[in-house]
């Protein structure tokens, strides 16, 4: 059944500011102790970064969620995409409940109709029920975190939100395989691998289901475009992942 937009959608979380009035945070969605930046500047990062590509971007992650993702997503599930930037992935999951959780002010006109939206510091308390969520996914985000702490109490309201059996979903940079470049983004304050996630995954208390140290190449902000074909043979063809992948894939149940 359809949703209607307007009732489902709810922006909780961010006080009214003026676009030019200085708040502290790191990327998007979280607080920086050392570093004073607008809502503006926050909004102009990304359209920077990532507009020009917005429309491929889109059509890629409708081929990863279609041909990946989708299989640990029941579509009777409550899904939270974390620092979910645009919507990419929200807005082509299958899902009975949808939420994006963000800082970005602009996050809310992107994500797409029956899509819940969060504007708020993930690595405070979040705004949702204890035991509600099925998945909660993330991608190229848990980097740009401040520091360790705040990706600790992140992991801890995950793990307070999922339902028993509940999967956390985590993509990003592994620290590994991409060196000096880790840090081409000046927003990158944490560097993490695949292995030092499984084990701060491991301390808080999920129970690991699927480990691929390399699974995506590294960013596409850097203006690599390959032909839809590719994404979708890529995928399928997981020794490629050994050769291209830059990014580790984490898979954790709610233990």
């Amino acid at each position: 059944m359809a949703l209607d937009p307007d009732k489902h959608r709810k922006r909780i979380g961010v006080k009214d500011l003026s676009p030019d009035e200085p708040v502290e945070f790191s990327r998007l969605g979280h607080v920086r102790p050392l570093a004073t930046e607008t809502y503006q500047d926050l909004e102009m990062q990304y359209q920077r970064r990532f507009a020009a590509l917005d429309s491929y971007r889109d059509s890629v992650w409708q081929v990863l969620v279609r041909d990946f993702f989708q299989r640990y997503v029941d579509p009777s599930a409550a899904v939270l995409d974390l620092g979910s930037g645009w919507g990419e992935f929200i807005r082509h999951i299958h899902a009975q409940r949808r939420i994006a959780m963000d800082l970005n002010p602009d996050m809310p006109s992107h994500v797409g109709p029956g899509v819940e939206t969060i504007l708020q510091d993930c690595s405070r308390p979040w705004q949702i029920s204890d035991s509600s969520l099925d998945v909660v996914f993330t991608s190229n985000f848990f980097e740009h975190l401040p520091d360790k702490d705040a990706l600790r109490n992140t992991l801890r309201e995950a793990l307070r939100c999922l339902k028993n059996g509940g999967r956390i979903i985590c993509l990003g940079p592994n620290i590994r395989f991409l060196h000096g470049a880790y840090w081409d983004f000046w927003d990158h304050f944490l560097p993490l691998s695949d292995r030092s996630m499984i084990e701060i995954l491991t301390l808080t208390g999920f129970a690991m289901e699927r480990v691929e140290p390399r699974f995506l190449p590294y960013s596409m902000s850097q203006g690599s475009t390959p032909p839809l074909r590719f994404v979708t043979w890529y995928i399928r063809l997981p020794f490629l992942w050994r050769i291209l992948g830059k990014q580790f894939l984490l898979v954790a149940r709610k233990a």
